[in-house]
């Protein structure tokens, strides 16, 4: 006679700041246990000590990029199987299965496990590596990027009033050094003017050398990765580290569409009539989104496989913004295979 296997016991997790509540429920949905948990050093011991009484188990842990993301990854970390189930999923399930909308702690945990055993495609979590590693290296590079823009902004502004004809459009710290080397001010105004322009020159350079010591980071942290991402056309290290900090684990998406769709570069259709037309998918990772445009822009603007693409998109009659799009979604095919590739070439997982 066959044996049978023990039963899977779902426990989901609703986490808060303070505190997280978790519940088990049974493969037919019924309620096992309900616990509370207080959110300090002795967090995952206490939940692991609740739930050790189920050998076959799974977490389910609503937002594990957000509030949940640390049970989530020490969960992870452990070897336990653990999902990300989104907030307005967990809230699907919670009226599917009451019928109203009122909520309390045990209610959101409990919606967050019914949401996991009915949902087939839920993200697993992975334990943090260099692909989170870079993410957060490139969130950074983004804020220190913006900073200096707005800063070069205002010094361009000072500039203005300070000297005739202003500051060239490419303003660098080096130039506006030069610039400022030979002033004399007139009037006490144009002395403040002057005072400002060194101090936000100052940030400039700050700015800089931050910018040099994220792209050695990114580098370092890109190296154990083994990608060969840069392989390609239009990328360079900094935009290997970000594709591959905000995708991650490449197998969580079944097929490039699937990928296609999460960049935000699979076009929407506005056909009307005989008029078929398609438009820029405003919906996706931003972040992705930009570097695909990145590298599109440079492979319509060089020799190679994408310009010609490039051109024949002109050629059909497309517009330039419609050609640059239609190259994005073939460069997101590339990127899907190579990253497949990529990891399946590496024998075990990067820590």
């Amino acid at each position: 006679m066959k044996e049978l296997l023990p039963a899977v016991i779902t426990i989901g997790i609703d986490p808060h700041k303070a505190s997280l509540t978790a519940v088990a429920l049974d493969p037919t949905g019924r309620q096992l246990a309900t616990r509370r948990v207080t959110v300090n050093a002795g967090t995952y011991k206490t939940l692991m000590g609740w739930a050790g009484r189920w050998p076959q188990r799974r977490f389910a842990v609503e937002g594990a990029n957000g509030l949940g993301r640390g049970i989530a990854q020490l969960l992870a970390a452990n070897g336990e199987d653990v999902v990300d189930v989104p907030a307005t999923l967990a809230a699907r399930a919670r009226l599917l299965d009451t019928g109203g909308t009122r909520k309390n702690d045990p209610a959101d945990a409990a919606s967050v496990a019914h949401a996991a055993m009915r949902h087939k495609r839920l993200r697993p979590v992975i334990a943090e590596d260099h692909t989170t590693q870079l993410r957060l290296l490139a969130e950074r590079r983004d804020d220190l990027a913006g900073e200096r823009v707005r800063v070069l902004n205002r010094l361009h502004v000072l500039l203005r009033d300070l000297i005739p004809g202003g500051a060239p459009a490419d303003l660098t710290a080096a130039k506006a050094a030069a610039l400022m080397q030979g002033l004399r001010p007139l009037t006490a105004t144009d002395a403040c003017r002057r005072d400002l322009a060194r101090d936000l020159l100052n940030d400039v350079r700050r700015l800089d050398r931050q910018l040099a010591a994220n792209e050695g980071q990114t580098r370092q942290a890109l190296a154990p990765t083994r990608s060969t991402l840069t392989d390609i056309h239009g990328v360079g290290h900094i935009l290997a580290g970000k594709v591959l900090g905000h995708i991650g684990d490449i197998t969580r998406f079944p097929t490039a569409d699937h990928l296609a769709s999460y960049i935000g570069t699979a076009p929407l259709e506005t056909s009307s009539g005989e008029r078929r037309r398609h438009r820029l998918n405003t919906t996706g990772n931003r972040q992705l989104n930009t570097a695909l445009h990145t590298i599109a822009v440079c492979q319509a603007r060089d020799p190679g496989p994408g310009r010609v693409y490039y051109l024949r998109k002109i050629a059909e009659g497309k517009t330039p913004a419609e050609a640059r799009r239609a190259l994005k979604r073939r460069l997101t095919n590339v990127l899907y295979r190579r990253l497949f590739k990529d990891q399946q070439s590496r024998p075990t997982r990067t820590t």
